[in-house]
């Protein structure tokens, strides 16, 4: 008994790890080397880390290095060394960053090389002895988990390694001043790398955190859908090859700021494309998208007094109906009224590289502006093609080319006949009314201040099997 009871928790057990392995988060924002590199630049600046490296303390960092090397000259050098006026950096520069993945993919390197000019004066030399000075800090981000803060993002283990310094004089000295500037040079080997580590690394590592609060602040910039608005917030990051990937849980609020629909880690699947050379690309899970469309495209009723709007197709509606009824079609007068009731919400329906939107609504025909009993009832399940495109960063939606899948006889009051009489003409109507409607709820777009927040002017989109995801616009 003991041993089918230790299968059955087993089996359950891994029952729930597949099951949490193929939950997929509503949404991910995918942050390539570019990206990562521009932000954290940007962040040293913001973190004046140039200053911190004009400020590093040379003179009193070689004191304290042990005198070591030539032995004829080592007592003679320090008494020198006792009496240099200034050691400092005249000038330096952060060259440009480098992003790479770790050997198992799990991490990220960073390296931020530094190009540097050191100089010193001493009372035997008149003029300033200068040194160029060449060195790599590096540092790892990883995926961090603790009680307090949950999985988050940290920079850590940043250093600078004697084997990435190189030290170099400037111009040629003279015979009697070479050792001096040699010896200086030596104990700036093992001194330098520990002045980074203890004065630039903490500086980095504040930067990289600041980086990441901002990404995290910027996914949260609520996106506007009409009345509505729907909210992003980091579920979790991760390490995915060379960028970092951040799973994010979707909110939409209605027009009191009341939560309408909440998105978590469901079973649905998610297809995350690879960055391809983009600098960042936000995949947004289908069934996020059709509640996003749902908002801007609410359940609503349409009048038209056809005969008045669109007098060709009053025509060609009741020349449809004579051929079911002559008596109902010589009912209809110009005041007739086609009323056009979309029910529940569309469902977008994701192909690769195409769309379409499935709606179902109700059409009902009245004979006249008076009279409160419609000829008849029809239930329609429709689908428009939903062609996305983009303007500046906005993402726009425009549907075309409605076409009626089904067409159903729910009422009638003049007897039972085939709806598909109907079909062509009510195509027509349903072109002419409904998609003009519905295109211009849709006309104000659905604003992507994510993609200005990550330096790009304009927008792209793309459509996979399960998802829409949306790029920078290529250059």
């Amino acid at each position: 008994m003991a041993g089918s009871g230790t299968f059955a928790l087993l089996c359950g057990l891994l029952a729930a790890t597949l099951v949490e392995a193929t939950l997929s988060p509503p949404a991910v924002l995918s942050l390539g080397p570019e990206v990562i590199r521009e932000r954290l630049t940007q962040e040293l600046k913001d973190h004046d880390a140039v200053r911190i490296l004009h400020q590093l303390p040379l003179l009193s960092a070689i004191r304290q290095e042990p005198a070591g090397g030539i032995l004829f000259l080592g007592s003679l050098v320090n008494s020198v060394l006792n009496h240099i006026i200034w050691l400092k950096i005249t000038s330096a520069d952060i060259l440009q960053l480098q992003v790479e993945p770790s050997a198992d993919a799990q991490e990220l390197v960073v390296k931020v090389p530094l190009d540097m000019v050191a100089g010193f004066n001493t009372p035997l030399v008149k003029t300033i002895v200068e040194m160029h000075m060449e060195t790599e800090v590096q540092a790892v981000i990883r995926v961090e988990t603790s009680k307090r803060d949950g999985t988050h993002l940290v920079l850590d283990t940043c250093s600078s390694s004697r084997g990435s310094l190189r030290i170099s004089l400037l111009y040629k000295l003279s015979f009697t001043i070479n050792p001096l500037a040699n010896k200086v040079m030596s104990l700036l080997m093992p001194a330098l790398p520990k002045l980074v580590k203890s004065q630039l690394c903490p500086v980095i590592e504040a930067a990289f955190e600041d980086m990441y609060a901002d990404l995290v602040h910027l996914v949260r910039v609520p996106v506007s859908l009409g009345s509505n608005h729907l909210e992003f917030d980091l579920l979790s990051p991760d390490i995915k090859g060379n960028a970092i990937q951040l799973n994010l849980r979707a909110t939409l609020l209605d027009s009191q700021g009341n939560v309408t629909n909440r998105f978590t880690k469901a079973a649905a699947s998610l297809t995350t494309p690879t960055l391809s050379g983009a600098p960042f690309s936000l995949t947004v899970r289908q069934d996020v998208v059709n509640v996003a469309i749902a908002a801007l495209l609410p359940p609503e009723e349409l009048m038209v007094l056809l005969d008045y709007v669109l007098p060709e197709l009053a025509r060609q509606l009741k020349s449809s109906i004579g051929v079911i009824s002559e008596t109902a079609a010589g009912q209809l007068e110009p005041t007739q009224i086609m009323k056009i009731m979309t029910q529940e919400t569309p469902e977008l329906l994701l192909h690769q590289d195409s769309a379409k939107l499935a709606q179902l609504m109700v059409l009902e025909l009245f004979p006249t502006n008076e009279v409160r009993r419609p000829l008849f009832t029809l239930g329609i399940e429709a689908n428009t093609e939903a062609q996305f495109y983009t303007k500046g960063d906005q993402l726009m939606l425009r549907l075309n080319d409605i076409s009626i899948d089904r067409i159903h006889l729910m009422n009638s009051g003049i007897g039972l006949f085939n709806p598909e009489l109907l079909r062509d003409v009510t195509t027509e109507i349903l072109a002419s009314i409904l998609l003009p409607n519905e295109n211009g709820k849709l006309s104000s777009g659905i604003p992507l201040s994510m993609v200005k927040a990550l330096g790009s002017e304009a927008a792209s989109w793309s459509v996979t099997k399960d998802a829409l995801v949306i790029t920078p616009a290529s250059k």
